[in-house]
């Protein structure tokens, strides 16, 4: 099983504590730990970082495509690497 670092930042943050509507603020939360699984497991595929250049590499990206995904805390957009 791979680990994943992943970061939230402040305003999601104040959007899942301080908001009136609190699925709003999960969908966001969501939606930010999602896309970040989905560069890190372009990332370890590729054996590169976006932009990096070594003789490892296994393949090139090629930007991503935007896909909806309708959970029960409301609709996320992925954005899924090429």
């Amino acid at each position: 099983m791979a680990q994943y670092q992943i970061t939230v930042n402040q305003e999601l943050l104040h959007r899942l504590f301080l908001s009136n509507n609190k699925d709003s603020g999960v969908a966001a939360l969501l939606e930010s730990v999602l896309n970040q699984i989905l560069q890190a497991q372009a990332t370890e595929q590729l054996q590169a970082e976006p932009y990096e250049r070594t003789s490892e590499r296994k393949g090139y990206r090629n930007g991503t495509s935007p896909h909806q995904l309708t959970t029960r805390v409301g609709t996320i957009t992925l954005r899924v690497p090429r």
